[in-house]
Order: C-alpha cells, then sequence, then structure tokens
C-alpha cells in the first residue's frame, strides 16, 4: 500500500538524485574523527616523546615509524636500463623492443617497462607534433609564396 509521498518499492530516489541533496556542512567532521581528536589532544607531545625514547631503547618498530614520518621513502627508486638513441618515430619500435627484452630477462620489473615505454609514447608523441608543426608551417610558407 503506497500513498502519494510514498516512492514506490525498489525507486527511492530518481537517477542523480542525492539522498542528502544538502550533504554535510562545510567545515564538519565525522563524529569519530572529533573524539580520537579529544582523546590526543594535550596527549600528542607525550605520545612522540615516548615514541622517541622507545626508537632510542631500540625499538625497531618505533624508530621505523619516526623515520617514515621525518624521512619518507623516496616515490620510485632510481632505474638503470639500456635503451637506444631515440631521435625520430622510425628509433621507437628498438627502444620499445630493447624494454620488452629487459622485462623478459628480468633485467626490470614489468611496472618499471610499462612507465618506460609510457614516457617513449610521449616522446613519439612530441616527435610528432614537432614534425606535423613542420610539415604545416612548410605548406603556408608555400601557399603565401604563391
Amino acid at each position: 500500500m503506497t500513498t502519494e509521498n510514498t516512492p514506490p518499492k525498489g525507486k527511492r530516489f530518481e537517477p542523480g538524485q542525492s539522498g542528502n541533496p544538502k550533504g554535510r556542512r562545510a567545515g564538519s567532521r565525522p563524529k569519530v574523527l572529533v573524539a580520537l581528536d579529544a582523546l590526543g589532544e594535550g596527549e600528542a607531545e607525550a605520545i612522540v616523546l615516548k615514541m622517541v625514547e622507545k626508537a632510542k631503547d631500540g625499538d625497531a618498530v618505533a624508530a621505523r615509524t619516526i623515520l617514515e614520518r621525518v624521512w619518507p621513502a623516496r616515490k620510485g627508486a632510481r632505474l638503470t636500463f639500456t635503451l637506444p638513441e631515440v631521435k625520430s618515430a622510425e628509433d621507437l619500435p628498438a627502444a620499445v623492443a630493447a624494454i620488452t627484452r629487459q622485462v623478459a630477462e628480468g633485467e626490470i620489473s614489468p611496472d618499471e617497462g610499462a612507465t618506460v615505454v609510457t614516457l617513449l609514447e610521449a616522446h613519439r608523441k612530441a616527435i610528432e607534433t614537432s614534425e606535423l608543426s613542420a610539415r604545416v608551417a612548410a605548406l603556408e610558407e608555400r601557399m603565401t609564396r604563391k
């Protein structure tokens, strides 16, 4: 039994319509985070000092935690691989083949290989853009001479 104000079963909201159109108030925070902040307020310094003390006493977990916050890990390690020189689009297949070989032989990981091939793709686009620009400029020059 439905009334005029009750939506039919299985269709509470229209597509694209939020159940809470106004959303959360700007600047408001979930109650759990507010409670955690209240627990930690005034204790943060004591906690940090205790962690430093434990790290100095040889606690590896405490030391690692502190170091990760102070000296974060680098995003992406330095990668060494062999790549033939790429001056034109014709050089790209050999470069991709070299990367594929290095992945197949385990010299670099598949993720590293994919990253390098993505960079080669960007290089290919730059070469094509440069070549197209030169061709358009040459055509425009020929058109102005006529």
